[in-house]
Order: C-alpha cells, then structure tokens, then sequence
C-alpha cells in the first residue's frame, strides 16, 4: 500500500519548547517534594522574622572573643579561630546573620537530599528536616555571632560528601576530610569525628591509601593551624583551653583527700564537699573562678599543664563519679522540656525576648572596628513578640532526639553485616558530638543542635538502591 502524498516529505513533530520542558518538571518536582518546599518556605519565612526583629544580630559572651580574632586576626587562647577567619572578610554584622541563616536552610536541604536519594517517602524525609528548619532555638542560634552554625553545616556538608557518591573515590575521600578539618579549625568538638569517619571509610572497603589520603589531609589542616598558633602564641597547639575546661568539668566532684595531690596543684582543690557541689556552678568563670589560684593572667601554658594535670588525676582517681557527672549531664539532652540550665543569666542568652542581651560592656568598640555602622542591637515588634511565643512551644524535645538515637541504633545493629551500612558515619558522628561536650566540659542546649540532622539522617535512611 502507498503511502499518502507527501508523506514521505512530511516533518517530524517539533520537540517542545525547552522552557515548557524546564515548566513541566518543575511542577513535577513540585508535585513530588512539596512537603519539604512548605517546610523550607516556612523556615526561610522564620528566619526573615529573626533578621527583621533583632537588629542586626544577637548576642553570647563568646562573640567578642569571635569578633577580636576576625579584627585582629589572631588565633584565639580559648578556642579555634576558624569561625573569626570566617567573619574576617564579610562586609557587615547583617552578613553574618544573613549567611547563617542560609547556612541552616542549606543544612536541611543537604539532609533531605541524602534522604531522597535513598528512597525516603518525600513526606518523611520532610518531615525529618523540620528539626532544622523550624525548631526556634536552631533560628535564634543563626542569628547569632556564634560558631555553632558555621559547625554544623560543615559537618553536614561532609557527610554529605561521603555519602552521596555511589562509590567513594579518592577525589571524594580528600574533600569530605577538608571539610572535616574546617569543622575542627572551628570548634574542637570535631576533632575527634576523625575516628567514625576512619572507621566508616574502613567499613566501605575504601583501599587503605585513600583512607591514609584522607587522614593526612585533616592532619596538615590541623598541622597549618598549629603553626599558626605556634607563630602567634609561641606554642604548638589549637588553644590554650583543654585543661581548663576539664577541669571545669571534674570540680564539682574532685575530692582530693582520694587524690595525691602535689604542692603545685593544692590550689585548684576545693575546700567545700564534693555532695554540695553544683554542677550549674562555673569554676572557671568570674574573678572567684577557683584556676585562679593557679593561673593569674588567664590561660597561660603554666596554668593550662596545671589544670590538666589535676583535671586527669581526679579522672584517675575517681572514675565513677566522673561517668557519675557526665552521664547525669548526658541525660539532660533526652529530657522532654527545655528546662533552665546552667543559670538563668546563660539561658537567657538563647531566648528570643523583647530586650536583648547585648554583647559584653567592654565589646562596642571592637564591635564598631569590625562594622562601623553598629549602634546596638534593636528589638523590633512583633517580630520579637511572635518568636518569643513561637519558642515558647517549637523545639526538637529531647525525648524525641533520644528515640531517634535508639532507632538509628537498631537499624545499624541490623545491618552489622555491612557495619551498620549508610547510617554508621551520621550515626556515630551525631554522638560523638553529643558526647564530648558532657565528658569535657559542661551541657549546653547549643551543643545538641549540630547533632539532630546527623541523627534524623541516620535513623531515617535507606541503603542506596
């Protein structure tokens, strides 16, 4: 049979306009994702309240000693400098808060992304990022100069790396141990991911090269720090702060009548009984600070050995009312509420109110070196108004943290054949970072925050197909 006339000469269809193509698949991703566009929507619709209601950012203590190291570049006694050098090149204080927030929103993408990725039903894996996105102590931390977000998303950024390829390659291993060597640089509390990320690579039957590769690149990391450190402060190191913030944490029961104790140290002993001892007290904050006693101008290496030394004998010497001390403060991150601690004045800090807390009385003049345009923090309504009461009910309770450790366990315990699979490194790596701070120092509120995506990411996620 002939063909029609012409058919022969006849033009194919016209393929569609690839912008109607490119609107065809955003609606269908759209369709799909929607539950977490909401979310997202929302979070960024939060953190335009925080940024419109204090002006330009809010407060801690902690931020003049940020500030001072972005303004004089120098690496800081007490802890990493990476956040500083983070704040060194940024135009403004509005900058901060702005990158910060962005840096949480991104968090929640990378989380939902590595969920996706996995299989997880769009409505869970939004669902899991709500943590982030919407939990109003992780929007009032963004908006403030602290390094905790900073931390948090450079953490989340390296596990992402590792576990988004289907197979890791050395070009892989090396970025996500850069980023992991940013997040030591920035608090001290990544170091020791070093370990889960070793075992994991181990775990993936990585070749031991790669491994060794990835090793060596956060060593030179920390390694260049230390130099710098070294230049700066004439010691080889990351700070000045380890044995002082130990011995912070074995004050409260460090009996020394169950301690050999030499001469140098007798002056970090407390004349009070252990039992009666706070655990809400600082001992080495204000000028009654028991370190000092032993360390007048404020961590020198003298008095840094000193506390160390003291701090690790109490260790030795009392090891169960140092597991004691730690778990009871370990327990503090499963509870339901929000309870106050360690003092009311601390906690304040991490609260939306309708008068800020300012930065430390002496801090405006450094404030203005870095932004000039600085006159104070405003609080505006009813954006304060509103997030104060939305703070009030919107927070990750503890319990819930606790029963997504558990799950994350349990799916690790069943799949012990290929070690724990996908959900070992966040797994370990988000209690890693819930435990260093109660074994080396003291509960905060803000140290859980950076481990919640690593947890919900480990309970949640399926082996890759």
């Amino acid at each position: 049979m002939e063909a029609p006339a012409g058919a022969a000469d006849a033009e194919p269809d016209p393929a569609p306009p690839a912008r109607g193509g490119r609107r065809v698949r955003a609606r269908a991703f759209a369709r799909r994702h929607w539950p977490f566009l909401l979310a997202a929507l929302l979070g960024v619709a939060l953190r335009a309240a925080a940024t419109l209601g204090y002006r330009p950012v809010m407060w801690f203590p902690d931020s003049i000693d940020y500030l001072s190291g972005a303004v004089h570049l120098m690496p800081s006694l007490i802890r990493p400098s990476g956040y500083s050098l983070f704040l060194a090149p940024l135009p403004g204080l509005a900058w901060v808060a702005f990158l910060q927030h962005a840096m949480g929103v991104g968090t929640a993408v990378m989380l939902y992304a590595l969920l996706s990725r996995r299989g997880v039903r769009p409505w869970l894996a939004a669902l899991a990022t709500v943590p982030v996105l919407l939990d109003a102590f992780q929007v009032q931390l963004e908006q403030m100069v602290m390094s905790d977000t900073l931390f948090a998303f450079l953490v989340m950024a390296a596990v992402t790396v590792f576990l988004w390829p289907r197979e890791l390659t050395r070009r892989h291993v090396v970025a996500g141990a850069v980023l992991v060597g940013l997040a030591a640089v920035t608090r001290t509390a990544g170091l020791p991911l070093v370990a889960p990320l070793v075992v994991f690579l181990l775990a993936r039957r990585v070749p031991w090269r790669t491994v060794a590769a990835g090793v060596a690149t956060v060593a030179l990391m920390l390694g260049g720090y230390g130099v710098w450190f070294a230049v700066e402060q004439g010691q080889f190191g990351m700070n000045r702060s380890t044995g002082v913030f130990l011995y912070g944490r074995v004050a409260p029961f460090a009996d020394c009548r169950k301690m050999n104790v030499p001469v140098e140290e007798m002056p970090l002993c407390l004349a009070s009984d252990p039992e009666r001892r706070s655990v809400r007290k600082s001992y080495i904050w204000g000028l009654q600070a028991p370190r000092h006693r032993v360390d007048a101008e404020g961590f020198s290496k003298e008095g840094e050995a000193l506390m160390r030394s003291f701090a690790v004998r109490a260790i030795v010497s009392q090891p169960l009312d140092y597991l004691a001390i730690a778990g009871t403060d370990l327990a503090r991150t499963f509870r339901w509420g929000h309870p106050t601690f360690p003092d009311r004045d601390t906690y304040a800090y991490y609260l939306f109110r309708d008068r800020a807390k300012e930065a430390l009385p002496d801090g405006d003049r450094l404030i203005r070196k870095y932004d000039a345009g600085f006159t104070g923090t405003r609080v505006v309504r009813p954006y304060s108004s509103f997030l104060g009461t939305y703070q009030r009910f919107a927070y990750l309770p503890g319990t819930v943290l606790g029963a997504f450790v558990l799950l994350g366990a349990v799916r690790i315990a069943r799949e012990r054949r290929a070690w724990g699979g996908d959900a070992l490194l966040p797994w370990a790596a988000g209690v890693t970072l819930l435990l260093v701070p109660v074994f080396t120092a003291q509960f905060d509120y803000r140290y859980v925050l950076p481990a919640v995506p690593l947890i919900m990411l480990a309970a949640l996620a399926k082996r890759p197909g």
